[in-house]
């Protein structure tokens, strides 16, 4: 349908886009002589279109995008959706993404579905009630699959001291990517896991079928995986095809703190470009590209903290990937906060673990020193050092670091 809409775009009046995580190359900056391009995210094939500088992205946490829709201060005339069938009778499922469909749906003035009944049969959130679609295609372009990436050797040794921090019968926010793989395979001896995640891709059916993810202890929303997108394979479309225990639900659930707050031992790890020595963490831009997004790194981060026994985890590896730059740096030097200092429990790189709650200025830079790359332990020590000078601590304060 959006190839249609691109094919035909120099006969259309001007036409504003607000696009989520795309994952097609259908959108190139060439489009930009006929649309306004909006979005929430650089990630994915968006990417190049915010490199062109095409682009305009709004930052906004996924917790508050619904809202924003029903008010109208985020506008949409027309909505463009992909369904099938339902088992429920007089509706259709979007199938794979739920996060803030419905949203879109009711504040739409026009809705037009693309039919394609290879998607998977989910219900919840996903249900689209026939009434309120108002134009029918048929989709001749199949669904965009995607598979897990091979994570590397540096993020395996990331996702070990991960999964240390993560304990038995806990409920786990994880996302997509190398990094959230690589987790997702240092959890297999986990047991009784639960899963409560805005996006999920092929590694949650690997600990469902091991066992490791049975759901069992969450405290709320027991016996289902609860996510808002599934973003994989065949195999994920597959396994959640009419399964009663995967739940597509909106942002309004998924990402609701209130919810959080319900779920048992809640632990969410999220990844960053990048963390300064006083924790603040930055999500969004690498030197003057923007890749990432706000997300909703910032609504599991708190709804962790809110949640019995729960807490939340920052997890990247400590250099880039040809080891020149580190990813622990002393300041973010005017690039974007995503997650505030006074938000952060956990840092993990592959060097360990820096616990950072309580900790005043100068433990966090002795803690995230101590989990930088060696190749550049010595600086950013100096400037622990320079901070505790600055900033002395009154009392001795135990905190923990732990080390490969």
């Amino acid at each position: 349908m959006t190839q249609r809409l691109v094919a035909t775009r120099h006969s259309l009046p001007p036409v504003r886009l607000f696009i989520g995580m795309v994952t097609s190359d259908t959108l190139s900056p060439d489009c930009a002589d006929c649309f306004e391009l909006t979005g929430l995210n650089g990630a994915g094939s968006n990417r190049r279109l915010t490199a062109a500088g095409v682009l305009e992205v709004i930052p906004v946490h996924v917790s508050s995008i619904a809202r924003l829709i029903e008010a109208g201060t985020l506008p949409v005339d027309v909505a463009l959706i992909r369904v099938r069938p339902s088992p429920v009778p007089g509706h259709f499922t979007v199938g794979v993404v739920a996060d803030y469909t419905q949203a879109l749906v009711k504040k739409a003035r026009c809705v037009v579905a693309e039919l394609d009944e290879r998607m998977p049969a989910t219900a919840h959130d996903a249900l689209v009630a026939a009434g309120d679609i108002d134009v029918w295609v048929e989709a001749d372009v199949d669904q965009i699959l995607l598979h897990d990436s091979e994570p590397s050797n540096q993020e395996r040794e990331v996702a070990r001291h991960v999964a240390s921090a993560i304990p038995n019968r806990a409920t786990v926010q994880f996302g997509i990517g190398g990094l959230s793989v690589a987790v997702a395979q240092a959890l297999r001896d986990h047991r009784d896991l639960g899963v409560h995640s805005g996006v999920v891709s092929d590694a949650l059916v690997d600990l469902i079928e091991k066992g490791v993810v049975t759901n069992a202890y969450k405290g709320f929303d027991e016996g289902v995986s609860v996510t808002g997108c599934l973003f994989g394979s065949d195999r994920l479309n597959t396994h959640a095809d009419g399964n009663p225990a995967i739940a597509l639900r909106a942002a309004t659930h998924t990402h609701n703190a209130e919810i959080m707050a319900r779920l048992h031992r809640l632990h969410s790890v999220n990844s960053a470009i990048e963390v300064d020595l006083t924790g603040q963490v930055n999500a969004e831009q690498a030197g003057s590209r923007y890749l990432g997004a706000v997300g909703g790194q910032i609504d599991f981060v708190r709804g962790a903290q809110f949640s019995p026994g729960g807490r939340s985890i920052i997890a990247l590896p400590s250099t880039t990937p040809d080891g020149r730059t580190s990813r622990i740096v002393t300041s973010l030097a005017g690039r974007p906060v995503t997650t505030a200092r006074s938000e952060v429990d956990l840092v993990v790189t592959e060097y360990g673990i820096a616990d950072l709650r309580g900790c005043s200025f100068a433990r966090r830079m002795e803690q995230l020193a101590a989990i930088a790359h060696p190749a550049f332990r010595d600086a950013l020590l100096r400037e622990a050092r320079d901070g505790t000078r600055q900033r002395p601590a009154s009392q001795p304060v135990v905190s923990e670091v732990r080390h490969a």
